[in-house]
């Protein structure tokens, strides 16, 4: 960090997925949280919403002691409000905020943003009024602490993540000027949409214009306030360069890349990292075995793909039809492909857990030997309905077999009963072919465990990959393919031959494409990225202060 930096004195963050995991958002934050903290110590305060009421949250540390005297402090202001501690690495305050109390101030606070920002909610419905109260709760909190701290002369900086957070950022400006803001979208609203609408999203992006697209996809109220909360913020951040570009065309404001990075405190080392791998791959062979009915060769290559089930923009469809081409191939080696993406499950499958828990149980194939857990819309399901069209039956002597795992990977599924990092580390390699990905955590999640990674172009990681000179061949760690609006065939040949290929290393070149894949992901350690944030900050800062000399 330069010395011209200005460090902020208080930093504030306020995202929907604090001590609530959503997405990658809540990576981001989590990840960053001990490099800020070892900046800010208890000056760093996160803000997220109280959404576990009667239900104990696993991320979070209730305290009575963390900001006592604001507390007391905000409930006589009628703020209601639970303090405590984040459970990650580096244990940073939170503010968990109830804003249910808002809602019927609804009407008069769009009311306000209209008068104040132009901003459209008429047409507003899903989580947009949800997230709004939660965004001007969070803005009550911070504009509380503010006062509170009689800190007039501080240089506070408030960031606010996504359009779920954009009505909080426009309210502060107004109200509390003093405060510089930043915002940072992580994924455009319209990009996500145009992608997810099946538009061409690439070829076309500099012919579609924002404000026209967000009628066209119903999507005016969001795109109104993310909009707004860019143009109005005293910095604009996004992840990427690919993203970058969106914010440009979409939201007309040139942002500041802060790429994402990770931390090292989440992965195992030495005889844990040995023994949780160990742990990891007999679990998953266990789970082909008690499914599926035989004996896996010890030596199967474990492949996965997972992330939120965003059918095409994560690139579940082409991983899919890519194992099913690697099935022509011939693969040196017995291939066992799981989908970890959480769908709409109803329950564990009985029958499963009844084979996962019993020590005496008997080797047969269970029906319906491609998925782990009940679905509430099984016959709807694009991942079923694409592994039954393709036939995938996952006969013991079929040499790829592919296992749906439908649940959130929490520790708490029913069936694995592991977290997803728990499980990555027993990984052989991961694809995330993905068609709209702002950042890409996944893929830089699997190299921080040693487990190379096959991705596409189209991610912010595998821009910054290609950035580092390396993508070409899987020996680096990771493999970028080219990807465009339409070369869809040709990723799905390019995954096949590189798992063809993978399948026939030997143990001693695996472990040297291991090393490869975490010295790269040591490059993307937050230690080297958060320099950006800390620059972002004193623009942010530098503008606030220019605007209250007015």
């Amino acid at each position: 960090m330069g010395n011209n930096v200005v460090k902020p004195d208080y930093l504030f963050e306020v995202s929907w997925e604090v001590c609530n995991l959503v997405g990658g958002i809540y990576t981001v934050l989590s990840t960053k949280a001990q490099t800020l903290y070892d900046m800010f110590d208890d000056h760093l305060i996160f803000i997220g919403p109280d959404i576990w009421k009667g239900v104990d949250n696993p991320y979070f540390e209730e305290s009575s002691e963390v900001l006592k005297e604001w507390r007391q402090k905000a409930q006589l202001e009628g703020l209601k409000v639970r303090t405590g501690r984040w459970n990650i690495p580096g244990k940073p305050i939170v503010v968990l905020v109830d804003f249910d109390q808002y809602y019927h101030q609804k009407d008069s606070l769009y009311g306000k943003m209209w008068e104040w920002y132009g901003v459209e909610s008429l047409h507003a419905y899903g989580d947009y009024d949800e997230a709004s109260m939660f965004a001007y709760a969070s803005a009550l909190v911070i504009e509380s602490i503010y006062h509170y701290l009689e800190c007039e002369k501080c240089n506070i900086v408030a960031q606010f993540n996504e359009w779920t957070t954009g009505m909080g950022l426009l309210y502060l400006k107004k109200k509390v000027p003093a405060i510089a803001t930043v915002f940072t979208t992580h994924a455009t609203s319209m990009g996500r949409s145009i992608a997810g609408n099946h538009k061409p999203l690439y070829d076309y992006l500099e012919g579609y214009d924002g404000d026209q697209m967000s009628r066209e996809l119903n999507m005016v109220s969001k795109h109104s306030v993310e909009k707004t909360a860019a143009g109005q913020a005293d910095a604009f951040t996004t992840v990427s360069d690919i993203t970058a570009r969106e914010c440009r065309q979409l939201l007309q404001r040139d942002p500041i890349v802060t790429p994402n990075g990770f931390e090292e405190n989440f992965v195992p080392v030495g005889d844990r990292y040995n023994l949780k791998r160990e742990q990891a791959r007999a679990k998953m062979l266990m789970l082909a075995e008690r499914l599926i009915g035989y004996t896996p060769s010890k030596d199967a290559l474990l492949v996965a793909t997972a992330g939120r089930y965003e059918y095409k923009n994560k690139g579940i469809d082409v991983y899919i039809s890519a194992l099913s081409q690697l099935r022509g191939l011939h693969p040196n080696k017995e291939v066992i492909a799981f989908v970890l993406v959480p769908g709409w499950v109803s329950e564990p499958r009985h029958d499963l857990q009844v084979q996962m828990q019993s020590l005496n149980y008997t080797q047969h194939q269970l029906a319906d030997p491609i998925i782990t857990h009940g679905l509430h819309n099984y016959r709807e399901d694009c991942v079923v309905n694409q592994l039954h069209s393709l036939h995938f039956r996952n006969h013991a002597h079929d040499k790829v077999k592919v296992i749906f795992v439908p649940s959130y990977l929490k520790g708490n599924d029913g069936i694995i009963n592991m977290s997803y990092y728990s499980i990555l580390i027993g990984i052989d390699v991961t694809v995330f072919p993905s068609y709209y990905e702002p950042w890409g955590y996944t893929p830089l999640e699997s190299i921080a465990f040693g487990v190379p990674t096959i991705t596409t172009d189209l991610s912010g990681f595998g821009k910054w990959c290609e950035s580092e000179g390396l993508g070409a061949k899987i020996q680096g760690g990771v493999r970028v393919i080219e990807r465009t609006d339409s070369n869809y065939d040709y990723v799905v040949k390019e995954i096949a031959d590189t798992l063809k290929q993978i399948s026939s290393f030997p143990a001693d070149e695996m472990a040297k494409i291991k090393e490869h894949a975490m010295e790269l992901a040591k490059k993307a350690d937050w230690e080297h990225f958060i320099g950006a944030y800390m620059k972002t900050y004193d623009i942010a800062i530098g503008h606030a202060k220019e605007r209250n000399k007015k």
